[in-house]
């Protein structure tokens, strides 16, 4: 199971890299999450939305409410792009801090 701490370090990274891909509410951002990571990683609501609302604050997402298939009323967010510069941005951090830790584990695991 992965730590809370790590599990929220990770949340913006994934969300602007799912936006990146179309719009989406958050009960669909969750179960794409819960789908994607294989079920090691799975939100909820109460993790979700305070994390999107930060990101709505400082611009990297925008949202618009919509009705949806069924008649049911949804807010949808989309990543703006100043918000892919920030995925961009983070995807170099995450992989280099990624390649960082496998340069230090290997050796030192006796993986080299």
């Amino acid at each position: 199971m992965i730590s809370k701490n790590l599990a929220a370090a990770s949340t913006k990274p994934i969300i602007l890299a799912l936006l990146s891909q179309g719009e989406d509410y958050g009960y669909q951002i969750i179960q794409k999450v819960k789908t994607l990571s294989g079920g090691t990683l799975d939100w909820s609501d109460n993790m979700l939305y305070p994390v999107l609302r930060r990101l709505e604050e400082t611009g990297l997402v925008v949202s618009r409410w919509r009705i949806s298939a069924g008649e049911r009323l949804r807010k949808y967010y989309r990543i703006t792009e100043t918000g892919r510069e920030e995925l961009e941005a983070e995807r170099r951090q995450w992989s280099g801090l990624i390649r960082s830790l496998q340069l230090v584990w290997d050796p030192l695991l006796g993986r080299e």
